[in-house]
């Protein structure tokens, strides 16, 4: 018996500030990069599809956005002068 099937993991790249499309707030979004991949065995093997996401922090709201204006977000984010980055928890 062979067991297959796919796996999807979600990577949070940057938070950056942008108007949601669903509650109209100017408010910090994730710009989130979902993998699947083929899995034989639950080990995963191969990428079958990539695609990027902004998701609102008030509503929740998720609009799939295509690759390259997902790494102007993630590039706007990291560039100087404009919102820093999330850093460790501090206790």
């Amino acid at each position: 018996m062979i067991i297959f099937g796919t796996r999807r993991t979600v990577r949070q790249l940057a938070m950056v500030v942008l108007t949601c499309a669903n509650c109209r707030r100017t408010v910090t979004n994730a710009v989130l990069k979902a993998v699947t991949r083929f899995t034989l065995f639950f080990v995963p093997l191969v990428p079958i599809r990539v695609r990027h996401a902004t998701q609102c922090t008030a509503c929740g709201f998720q609009q799939w956005i295509d690759r390259e204006h997902a790494h102007q977000l993630v590039a706007h984010a990291a560039a100087p002068g404009g919102p820093p980055s999330p850093g460790p928890p501090t206790r």
